[in-house]
């Protein structure tokens, strides 16, 4: 008699059901691509926990405790929309602009190229002229968080742009740029410091906000230093300071190339640091 009910499950499936299936997981994982990585994140492991706690309290006959639950999880289910706001906008978005069924961080070779004839030369002028300069090169997690705070812009890269956004006592001089693919998607932006108290005093905020957002992203974030001149990049909450204009084009190319070897280079350099 226990079978019965799974024999009726599987005569009543059809192959139309698998399709209903396969496309509510592809538009779950979609959502989680973008919310990965922002705060929707931590608002829905908190949600999960109450639900948790909610069932919980259901099988333990706690009566009065899953009364307030539910109730707390009906305002709380009212107020979603409103604290999401930010996230289902960027889901419309993707959605109206065609980007939902393609990924957002490919990069062909040809914009590689591009991309690195225009920032490696701009990072050795501006390291002459010691001209400070925070680039933030946009991988794998979305950084729409860090582009909201900085000044839209979304234009090709080019090493004339760059330099005018970093000319000193400008207004977008001491902010971050976001890089995506080979496209500035804003200027002026701010970004998170780290907190470890272990890095040398010579480091100033560039490379602290640097460090920070690579140590809450997988983001490669290129510093030019207004003291020294010095070229760095971090990553990882990391950074691997003096580089040189060749050192930090095989390095970019390392992280962005479609190649296997890109990133095994990138870890061989390291060791030399």
């Amino acid at each position: 008699m226990a079978y019965i009910p799974v024999q009726g499950f599987i005569s009543s499936f059809r192959l139309l059901d698998i399709l209903d299936i396969a496309l509510v997981a592809f538009f779950l994982y979609k959502l989680f691509l973008l919310l990965r990585n922002t705060r929707a994140v931590a608002l829905i492991k908190g949600l999960a926990f109450l639900g948790v706690i909610t069932v919980s309290s259901r099988v333990l006959n706690l009566h009065v405790v899953n009364w307030i639950l539910q109730q707390g999880m009906t305002v709380i289910l009212v107020a979603l929309p409103v604290v999401f706001q930010p996230e289902l906008r960027r889901a419309l978005e993707h959605i109206g602009r065609g980007r939902l069924f393609r990924s957002d961080h490919l990069i062909s070779q040809e914009e590689l190229a591009h991309l690195l004839d225009e920032v490696v030369p701009l990072s050795e002028t501006l390291s002459k002229t010691r001209t400070g300069a925070l680039l933030v090169f946009e991988r794998e997690v979305g950084l729409n968080e860090i582009i909201d705070t900085g000044v839209a812009i979304d234009g090709l890269v080019s090493k004339e742009l760059l330099g005018n956004i970093f000319i000193p006592n400008t207004p977008l001089h001491d902010g971050a740029v976001v890089i995506r693919e080979n496209r500035i998607m804003a200027a002026g932006c701010l970004l998170p410091l780290t907190t470890d108290r272990s890095l040398s005093t010579e480091l100033g905020t560039r490379h602290r906000a640097a460090i920070g957002i690579s140590e809450k992203s997988d983001a490669v974030v290129v510093v030019v230093s207004e003291e020294t001149g010095a070229v760095s990049y971090a990553y990882g909450g990391h950074i691997y300071r003096h580089l040189t204009g060749e050192r930090l084009r095989q390095t970019l190319e390392g992280f962005f190339s479609k190649q296997p070897q890109g990133l095994a280079n990138i870890l061989k350099w390291r060791s030399g640091k």
